[in-house]
Formats: structure tokens, sequence, C-alpha cells
């Protein structure tokens, strides 16, 4: 700017250049909201990187899911393992008032199903860790990779706001004048320096969406080993428990219950009801 307050020329260009710039980036945001169809090419080139996308977005979304799940499976835990746990303190009560076999049964029944209730619980131990880890895998690799693609997507926008700007520049260039090829040159930098930015952002993306894939495997392998190991003894210990009931009592023979059967001196009422209404009748 001169000294009596006169704007330089390249002032007045780079304001205008400022606001070029801003006028295609924003048309590139309505192309993308109203999702019109864009240049197959440009498109084509992201391939790669939209399919690492759909692979986070996969990530994302099963995550939450997943820990949807933990939290009904362990309500559904506690509350099987609190109805059996009662059923079992059922039996043996009963059992204490019943001298018999039967009652022999129940109480031995009774103490496995207790047994069995207590070390179902034991599954939530590794479910709660699995829970943590996964809470906490969502919380910041997730979240960390989501603000790395938003700033993706931020370069996406304006390089190819910056292709869209040199494509309506190019359809007006006359190579003869030198004011449309110093504009074109200003472009095509533009151009370059979105696509620079553009690219890292773009293959920080991908590199982070593959670790999330292999961390995810890693969290899971570890976590659901640990369940999968509690979930075995749970099954051989409750087993065991239900062979040792089943040979114990193999001999008792089993209880065939016996129906009464009406008496034939009295009829049915309803043949009784009808009988007086004929009578009436």
């Amino acid at each position: 700017m001169y000294s009596s307050g006169q704007p330089w020329l390249g002032d007045d260009q780079s304001v205008v250049s400022r606001m070029q710039k801003k006028f295609w980036k924003t048309k590139q945001v309505l192309i993308k909201v109203t999702r019109k169809k864009e240049d197959e090419h440009v498109v084509a080139s992201d391939a790669e990187l939209d399919a690492k996308l759909e692979v986070f977005h996969s990530i994302q979304a099963t995550g939450s899911q997943l820990l949807k799940v933990i939290e009904k499976y362990q309500q559904a835990l506690n509350e099987l393992a609190q109805e059996e746990n009662d059923f079992g303190l059922h039996l043996k009560v009963h059992a204490q008032q019943d001298g018999t076999q039967a009652g022999k049964m129940m109480k031995v029944t009774g103490i496995a199903l207790c047994s069995a209730a207590g070390q179902r619980l034991a599954l939530c131990s590794p479910l709660s860790r699995l829970q943590q880890e996964m809470a906490t895998f969502t919380g910041w690799a997730v979240s960390d990779t989501l603000l790395t693609i938003n700033q993706m997507e931020k370069a996406r926008t304006e390089y190819r706001g910056a292709l869209l700007w040199m494509k309506d520049v190019s359809q007006e260039l006359d190579p003869d004048t030198c004011k449309q090829m110093e504009k074109f040159r200003k472009v095509q930098v533009e151009v370059r320096n979105t696509k620079s930015h553009f690219d890292k952002t773009k293959m920080d993306v991908c590199q982070k969406v593959d670790l999330l894939g292999a961390s995810r495997c890693n969290l899971l392998s570890h976590s659901l080993a640990a369940y999968q190991t509690t979930l075995l003894h749970f099954w051989r210990k409750t087993a065991h428990l239900m062979s040792e009931i089943q040979a114990e009592f193999q001999e008792i023979l089993p209880y065939t219950p016996t129906y009464l059967k009406p008496s034939k001196e009295h009829p049915p009422q309803g043949h009784v009801d009808q009988t007086d209404g004929e009578n009436h009748t």
C-alpha cells in the first residue's frame, strides 16, 4: 500500500484471488452436499482412499454396536445367575423337608445350581475388561482417526475446488493474452499447493485406518481369549457337576405320575345341570 493510503495493485489481485478461491471451494461443498455428479477421473483417483473410509466407518459402527451388546449380555448373565441361584436355594430349602430320595436329589441339584450361578458370574470379569478396552479404543483411537479424516476432507474440498477453478479458467484461456496466461499460472500454483496438502492428509488417513484395524484385531484377540478360557472352565465344571448327579441317581427309578379318574357313581356336573333343565321343562 502506498504512503498516501492507495492500495497496491498486487493487494487488489490478492483479495480477488482469495475471493475466487473461496467461491470455488464453496461451489465444491455444494456439489458434495447436493450429491451432484463429479468428474469420474477425479473420483476414480480417490478410490483407494474411499475404500479406507468405508473400513473406518465399519470399525466405528461395529465398535459402538459391540459396546451395546456387551452391556446387554452382562445384564442377561446377572439375571440368569440370579434366577439360577434362587432356584438352587428353593430346592435346598424343600429338600430339608423331604427325607426321601427325591429330597436328596433336590439337595444335590440345588447345591450344583448355586455353584453354577457363582461360576457364571465369573464371566462378567473378562467381559467388563473387554468393555473398558473397547470404550477406550472408541474414545481415543477412533476419535483421533476421525479428526484426521475431517482434516483430509477439508483438504480434498479445497483441492477439488481448485480443480474446478482451473477448469473454468482453461475454458476461457487465450494463449495470446498475457493477462489470462498469468491468471492460469496462478491457478495452477493453487492446484499444486492444495494437491500437495491433500496428498499428505490422504496418506495420514490411510496409515491411521490400517493401524486402527490392526489395533482392533489385537484388542479383540487378547480380550476374547480370556473370555473364552473362562467360558470353557465354566462349562467343564458345570458339566462335571451335572454328570456326578446323574451318576449318583442313575439307579433310582424314574417317577411316574398317576392321575385320578372321575368316579362313575356321580355324573359330571354338566350332565346334572342338563338333567335338571329337562325336569323343569
